[in-house]
This record gives structure tokens, C-alpha cells and sequence, in this order.
């Protein structure tokens, strides 16, 4: 089994403590991270998934339990608090409401230089982050708000990675992009964790966008840690997951009523692609493509 880099016990956050208002977000949630796993995180609107990542890098505090990190209680030391979040990088959703610098490069830069490293550091840390995101050379000296809105949001997951976190969490990357730029963004992220090997969340609505990048998958629901496992166990409770609210992708329901219908077909089919590889064979068989 990998080792754990990121661990939770007895988790709970509320909102509100002490007033009429009360609730609970975060319901003591034990969950286990493994160091260089791809893990998405997926759940309805109010399930708990972004109070559980903002306590994940030490936004919030929790109200009760503990996040380690590397197996320390990230507040032990609540005054070396900032320094978690240099390990644990979080791009928000539309983070592109966050640049405020007068330059591309200069928001880029941001979280490495107050990681105290050197200029030259810097510079080469901000250069490689605009490469490795797609962000060409001349954008670099312009404004954020002359960019387009994905390059806005290419600039904005350039400063994260800038900062090389030992894990990176990403809340809705893909939210408000067109289907183009949506792919662009997955395909760059899933690059990313192959090259540098570290712990990547994926925080997504989209059930296709975790069952094309993710390894395992976390779902949240009503503040609980519902289920934690690979993307195929976790897609394979369909009917769990359709009264959670969420919906596996389309591609798999297809391929779980053509198995229903008695077709020889993986019904745990995750992407377009693993379906046709059980199909075309069927079609072909049948005479319907050569």
C-alpha cells in the first residue's frame, strides 16, 4: 500500500457554533490520502467538499479533529500555519478573480517569493509553471485582466504550481470553460501529476471529468465522507450514488443497461473510449462496421 501523505480524524466543522444558525459542514470524516495518487472528490452542492478542502491546507480550522500532514497535526504549530499552504496548494474555483498583479509574471511569482526563495528561483519556478500550463511567452508582460478566460485561469493554476506543493488541490478547475478549453485544462492537469508525480485533488461536479483523470474517488455527502475507493467501485454503486443526487457518467449507464439487456458488455466502463473497446468487437461481429 502507498504511504499516506494527507490523513483526517474525526474531522467536524461548524458553522455558526453557539448561535441559532448552527450546522454542521463537515461531520467527522476519517479519510487516508496515499502520497502521488490521483484522488477526485465529487458530491452535491452543500455536501461538505469545499469546507473539507479549505481545512485540508489549513483555511479553516477545524472545530473538532485533526489533518496531518506527513503524519503532523497541521496546527500543532498554528503560528507556522502559512507554511502548510506552500505544501498544500489550492486553486480555488474561478480563481481568476484572484489575480490582482500588474503582470502575468508577477502574479506567478507571488506564492515562490514569499516562500523567501531566490530570484533566480523565482523566476525559473514562474517561467516553468506559465510553460508546463500552456501559457505562452508574450501573455507573460501583459496585464491578467487583458487575458482571455482561460488563459486568466491558466495564470491563476501557474502561480499554485509555481510553488511545486507537495500536493495540489483544485476546486472546479474546469467550471465556466467551454467543452475545448475544459479538455485543454484536464489534459494539462492530469500531465502535471504524471510528470511531477505528487498528490493532486480534483474537487469536480462532473463525473466524467473524475472517471478521465482520477485514480480513486471520494464522495461527499450531507457533510460525511461517504465513500472512499477506485473511480470503477465507486461508479459501480450507481444506485447510491443516483439517490445521493449524483449521476455516474453517461457512457456507463449506457453500457450498465446494455449489460441489463443481456449484451457481453464491461458495464463498468468509464470513459467513450474503454466503451468502445467492448463494443466495436460486438458491432463488428454483427456486421455493422467492418
Amino acid at each position: 500500500m502507498s504511504e499516506v501523505i494527507l490523513e483526517t480524524k474525526e474531522l467536524t466543522y461548524r458553522y455558526g457554533v453557539g448561535t441559532p444558525l448552527e450546522q454542521v459542514a463537515v461531520d467527522n470524516v476519517n479519510i487516508s490520502i496515499r502520497r502521488g495518487e490521483f484522488l477526485g472528490v465529487i458530491g452535491h452542492t452543500g455536501s461538505g467538499k469545499s469546507t473539507l478542502i479549505q481545512q485540508l491546507n489549513g483555511l479553516m480550522r477545524p472545530t473538532s479533529g485533526q489533518v496531518l500532514l506527513n503524519g503532523n497535526d497541521i496546527w500543532a504549530e498554528p503560528k507556522k500555519i502559512r507554511a502548510v499552504r506552500f505544501q498544500i496548494g489550492l486553486v480555488f474555483q474561478y480563481p481568476e478573480y484572484q489575480l490582482f498583479e500588474e503582470t502575468v509574471f508577477r502574479d506567478i511569482c507571488f506564492g515562490p517569493r514569499n516562500m523567501g526563495l531566490s530570484e533566480e528561483e523565482i523566476k525559473e519556478r514562474a517561467l516553468g509553471a506559465a510553460e508546463f500550463v500552456g501559457l505562452k511567452t508574450e501573455l507573460l508582460e501583459k496585464s491578467p485582466f487583458e487575458l482571455s478566460g482561460g488563459e486568466k485561469r491558466r495564470a491563476a493554476i501557474a502561480g499554485v504550481v509555481a510553488m511545486d506543493p507537495e500536493v495540489l488541490i483544485l476546486d472546479e478547475p474546469a467550471a465556466g470553460l467551454d467543452p475545448q478549453g475544459r479538455d485543454q485544462l484536464l489534459d494539462q492537469i492530469r500531465s502535471y501529476h504524471q510528470q511531477r508525480g505528487n498528490t493532486v485533488l480534483l474537487v469536480s461536479h462532473s463525473m466524467e471529468d473524475i472517471a478521465r483523470v482520477a485514480d480513486r474517488a471520494l464522495v461527499m455527502n450531507r457533510g460525511k465522507a461517504a465513500m472512499l475507493d477506485t473511480v470503477q467501485q465507486v461508479f459501480a454503486r450507481r444506485s447510491e450514488l443516483e439517490e445521493m443526487g449524483l449521476r455516474v457518467p453517461q457512457i456507463t449507464k449506457i453500457m450498465s443497461l446494455l449489460r441489463a439487456k443481456g449484451y457481453p458488455v464491461n458495464e463498468g466502463a468509464l470513459t467513450v473510449d474503454e466503451a468502445l473497446r467492448d463494443l466495436l468487437p460486438l458491432l463488428r461481429e454483427r456486421g455493422c462496421v467492418r
